[in-house]
């Protein structure tokens, strides 16, 4: 890129993007992630799960993970936490959704009715004509009932 300053707003962008991936990658799937950044200024900027040093360590010696029993149940729980939890924000989720469609319905049917008995509404929500046209109504029938 030609502009320096939007070299380094892309970078910015683009660098939260990547490390919001890579946690989202980690706490979906359970993998183990390290993820090393250089900016155009030199600096460096690492996202690691569990740790960028663990990770690389792992790679560069090519020792498999640890499965042993203590290591397997905290991943079991971690799991079935990350499942409940992701159950219980769908189920959230599914009632907003009713939620908003009762609340759609309810202001449907307000406006509805407040369309038929017009002159039952408060007058705050009229517009300058359907004033004019409930004064005239309250004039006729004024006249009517005098």
């Amino acid at each position: 890129m030609s502009n320096e300053k939007h070299l380094q707003v892309t970078f910015w962008k683009r660098r939260s993007g990547l490390f919001k991936k890579a946690s989202e990658l980690c706490t979906l799937c359970g993998a183990d992630v390290a993820l090393i950044l250089f900016s155009p200024g030199e600096k460096v900027f690492s996202f690691g799960h569990p740790n960028v040093h663990t990770v690389i360590d792992r790679y560069l010696s090519l020792v498999p993970p640890q499965n042993n029993r203590t290591m397997q149940f905290i991943e079991a729980q971690r799991s079935a936490n990350v499942n409940e939890l992701n159950a219980q924000l769908t189920m959230l989720n599914n009632t907003l959704d009713l939620k908003k469609r009762r609340s759609d319905e309810l202001n449907q049917m307000l406006k509805m009715n407040q369309a038929q008995y017009w002159w039952a509404c408060p007058i705050d929500g009229m517009n300058k004509d359907e004033l004019e046209i409930f004064k005239k109504s309250l004039e006729d029938l004024k006249i009517l009932v005098a």
